[in-house]
């Protein structure tokens, strides 16, 4: 059987694990909720990071040959270049809970032709495939961990002896005004979210801290932890009515708006002048609006024994 052949309907589950794993709520509220709203805006999830993901991949511990494992792959965009670095004679592992995204994941695999690739659906805070990989690598994922010191864990003892484990985060909500700024213009008019509020684990902004996700790490086993700061921008819309759709759907802002509900939808149209009118004063670009983001690039490595 090739790598083709294995469908994205394969479910990962733990070898000590007496029957198949039940979803999370978290991974519920990824299918249910977030997955329709990522689809529509995945022009801007996957194309509005190119400038990132560019500032990123060209540093990243990847030789011809690797095994990697891509935790979080979502749309597949980093697992495609990742297969490409690999090379032929290398193989790449896309990880992801959010079945819609590995569906369109596998079929821009299979458009593509990439014969170094597969996609299994998992969730990492309960467990990842033993490969022995040499790279374990995740893109804006890590964040969203409920118990990040579980799932940096199972990052770990997917790697083989002395093999690497690199993850970008969000920095600071001040460093990334594209996601910080909606949030404030839209608490003017709404109330935020209350403790009960469903959401899809702690956050964008929970691995800012070095000091703390350096603790982190350590507590699950890495050692040789680095942080790069990395400064890009990003698309956040092809113009002023797409990025504002944008912000009321996906991110703090629109976790606001969700939560919010009848009140929300009451308010709408002031809500979308308000953002209109702080978007409109963003930098233009040839493809639409980017604003400035900030990201942590953190390294580390799993100890020989």
């Amino acid at each position: 059987m090739t790598m083709n052949e294995m469908t994205t309907s394969q479910s990962f589950t733990p070898a000590t694990a007496k029957e198949p794993m039940q979803d999370t709520e978290f991974v519920t509220f990824w299918n249910e909720v977030l997955a329709p709203k990522f689809i529509r805006f995945r022009h801007i999830l996957v194309d509005g990071l190119t400038r990132h993901s560019e500032a990123v991949f060209p540093k990243l511990p990847v030789n011809k040959g690797d095994r990697v494992l891509d935790v979080g792959c979502g749309f597949g965009d980093t697992a495609m270049k990742l297969a490409e670095m690999v090379g032929p004679e290398g193989e790449v592992v896309g990880v992801d809970c959010c079945d819609a995204f590995l569906a369109a994941a596998a079929a821009d695999r299979d458009h593509a032709g990439i014969d170094n690739l597969r996609f299994l659906r998992g969730d990492a805070e309960v467990a990842l495939p033993d490969g022995q990989f040499d790279l374990v690598f995740a893109r804006f994922g890590t964040m969203f961990f409920a118990n990040p010191v579980a799932g940096l864990r199972n990052m770990r003892a997917a790697l083989r002896p002395g093999g690497r484990m690199v993850h970008i985060v969000w920095r600071d909500p001040k460093d990334n005004p594209w996601l910080s700024m909606a949030k404030d213009v839209v608490l003017r008019f709404l109330p935020p979210p209350g403790g009960d509020a469903r959401s899809c684990g702690p956050g964008p902004f929970s691995m800012s801290d070095e000091p703390m996700v350096r603790k982190v790490m350590e507590i699950a086993g890495y050692e040789n932890i680095t942080f790069e700061r990395v400064d890009a921008p990003v698309l956040i819309g092809h113009d002023i009515r797409d990025a504002v759709a944008f912000q009321l759907a996906i991110g703090p802002a629109g976790e606001v708006f969700r939560e919010a509900g009848e009140q929300a939808e009451a308010k709408r149209t002031e809500i979308e002048n308000a953002l209109a009118e702080a978007i409109s004063r963003q930098k233009l670009a040839d493809d639409g609006i980017v604003m400035p983001s900030s990201s942590w690039v953190i390294s580390a490595t799993n100890p020989m024994t």
